[in-house]
């Protein structure tokens, strides 16, 4: 079944039903490994990432669930992070190649990519717990599925409709504060939130699209564009992080200089690109915006 909630079906019911299905999938990868022990490791990190937006979703029904679970499967994440992180940033050099302007760029590039996949090939080999940990993330996750008894929702149509409207509200209130930010002071940490913002905003559009299908398609494709274009900004962040805190390795100080000029130029580009989307995508005011979820859904339910 997709990532989304049925109305018919009852509200705890299907939190209950989505959670397990994406606990079950990240199970299923990390044992299985179809594609390999990486790419199982970015499935089951993907999955994470819907199963705590969901639980952010209807956090204010069960404050205590959404805590303790988020916890777990927060921490659970962090300890597969180390490769794949390593991974993302080679992404982005290949993100950076793609808008190069001159011959010495795509040079500077290419060199920094091969330190980049050095680097990646160091840490894999480096990190002999790897199997232990995914071990751990495999226990985490049944004991994520068998906590999900403990959940409780609200059955009636009009307090689970409050929740969800409660939910919403709060994610584009989180998203409004942090367009504020960017387009004010505008430094880093104030795009990683509206990033976040977005993520949870896309998810949430897949989470309820059968409320209004039409209308919540065109909205997850903007939302989706944002997403993406906020994530290559926080990663090109990550980028420079690790060229402030390990520039040895990218040569000398001549190379690191233009490597930096010409990350800057590009994110000085994406983040002009995402605050003028996301003005688009988060012009509705939060308070109406949940009123419509709140309405749709009881609706969908009469």
């Amino acid at each position: 079944m997709p990532y989304r909630i049925s109305p018919d079906a009852g509200l705890e019911t299907e939190v209950r039903r989505i959670a397990r299905e994406q606990l079950e999938r990240a199970i299923a990868a990390l044992e299985t490994r179809p594609d390999g022990l990486h790419e199982a490791i970015h499935e089951a990190r993907k999955g994470f990432k819907r199963v705590r937006n969901l639980y952010r979703l209807v956090a204010s029904a069960d404050k205590t669930f959404r805590r303790q679970e988020n916890a777990r499967i927060r921490d659970t994440a962090r300890g597969l992070s180390l490769v794949r992180d390593a991974t993302a940033l080679i992404e982005t050099v290949d993100h950076l190649s793609e808008h190069t302007l001159t011959d010495d760029e795509a040079e500077t590039l290419d060199a920094a990519r091969t330190v980049l996949v050095l680097r990646r090939d160091d840490i894999a080999s480096s990190e002999t717990d790897l199997e232990d940990k995914v071990r751990h993330a495999i226990d985490q996750c049944r004991a994520a599925h068998a906590a999900l008894d403990t959940l409780e929702l609200p059955s009636r149509p009009g307090h689970a409709a409050r929740l969800l409207a409660k939910g919403w509200r709060k994610g584009l209130q989180r998203a409004a504060e942090a367009l504020e930010f960017c387009e004010g002071q505008g430094h880093g940490e104030a795009y990683h939130d509206l990033r976040k913002a977005a993520q949870a905003y896309w998810m949430n559009l897949s989470l309820l699209r059968e409320l209004w299908p039409s209308a919540f398609a065109a909205k997850r494709r903007d939302a989706k564009r944002l997403v993406d274009l906020l994530g290559h900004e926080h990663d090109l962040t990550v980028l420079t992080a690790l060229l402030d805190h390990e520039p040895e390795i990218f040569g000398d100080g001549e190379g690191q200089s233009f490597l930096l000029a010409i990350i800057i130029r590009r994110q000085q580009d994406l983040r002009r690109e995402a605050v003028a989307l996301a003005g688009q995508v988060f012009a509705d005011p939060a308070k109406d915006e949940a009123g419509v979820i709140e309405t749709l859904w009881l609706r969908a339910t009469a």
